[in-house]
């Protein structure tokens, strides 16, 4: 495991961490509903998780900002987290190829959208058990039916113990009606249940490895099937349906307004911009040039500065 260090010189006008001066002065962190509730570092559980990422850039000047040398070697600065790790850094080469990785919000929308990648893998898993199942069902209809037909009039009587009427009941007609389905039909349903489930396996694989076909497929694929959990909503209404209903709306609002899909908010260009506006060299760059332009302003006006003094001193003709 690589050893972490934060490396950093505190000059004498500025409280060192944990004085007493350090805690009366600084600001408390909030998250907007408690003073002792912080929130999520994404890049450091990253880091946890897979390991840092350092780069050396040929650019002296970004060099040095990544760069500390330490009494235990030198140290890089992860492009993820901001940590400096002790070591070699993992590549090098010029800042315009350093590898784009996700930070901060990236890595938060990243673990959303395998969120909702787990929770349509396990819906097209159910799906395709059930196609199975109608599968089954059709090639062994009659002998299951022989069975249901001889155990029905064992159960009456322990049905009327609880209140039931099998010969009424809507579950044995539902169950009758299916067994009267020829099995071509039968077949044909499994079949559109193993397309159903292809479709949520692929947009699992998609927004799982956070690929822009697999947010454009899950976002057209739901949409489809949204006026029939509407219709389902009109015919009865139970917790489950809404459920679901919620999720998928709420699936592609998100991914359309965060990825920028369909143009919205710049579309695919801006997305990427944002992502790279994000990566720390672009920020280290950032920053580095408006100390370049205030280290020329200053020099130019200690420059003029002499300048004028001794066009003061100078006697008048």
């Amino acid at each position: 495991m690589a050893l972490l260090t934060r490396v950093r010189a505190y000059p004498a006008s500025e409280a060192r961490p944990g004085s007493q001066d350090e805690q009366d002065t600084r600001p408390a962190r909030t998250c907007g509903h408690s003073p002792y509730c912080c929130p999520v570092d994404w890049s450091l559980l990253t880091c946890a998780r897979k390991g840092h990422i350092t780069y050396a850039p040929d650019e002296t000047q970004l060099r040095e900002q990544l760069h500390v040398p330490t009494p235990s070697g030198e140290a890089w600065r992860c492009l993820r987290c901001g940590t400096y790790v002790h070591g070699e850094p993992h590549g090098g080469g010029p800042a315009a190829n350093a590898p784009l990785v996700p930070r901060g919000r990236a890595l938060r929308d990243a673990f959303i959208m395998r969120f909702f990648a787990v929770e349509r893998g396990i819906r097209g898993v159910i799906v395709a058990l059930a196609a199975w199942g109608v599968w089954k069902f059709a090639h062994s209809r009659e002998s299951i039916q022989q069975i249901f037909e001889r155990e029905i009039p064992i159960l009456k009587p322990v049905a009327k113990q609880i209140g039931l009427d099998l010969d009424n009941s809507k579950i044995v007609t539902a169950i009758r009606h299916v067994f009267e389905l020829k099995s071509t039909t039968l077949v044909w349903v499994a079949v559109a249940l193993l397309v159903y489930a292809a479709i949520e396996i692929i947009e699992a694989v998609g927004l799982w490895m956070l690929k822009r076909w697999g947010e454009y497929f899950a976002v057209i694929a739901t949409s489809f099937g949204l006026p029939i959990e509407i219709y389902e909503l009109t015919e009865k209404i139970s917790p489950l349906r809404i459920g679901a209903l919620v999720i998928n709306v709420g699936l592609i609002v998100y991914i359309v307004i965060s990825k920028r899909l369909f143009g919205v908010r710049g579309g695919k260009a801006a997305h990427e911009a944002h992502l790279r506006s994000e990566s720390l060299l672009e920020v280290e760059q950032a920053t580095h040039e408006p100390d370049l332009h205030g280290r020329a302003l200053a020099k130019s006006a200690g420059t003029a500065e002499p300048t004028a003094q001794a066009s003061k001193e100078s006697p008048a003709p």
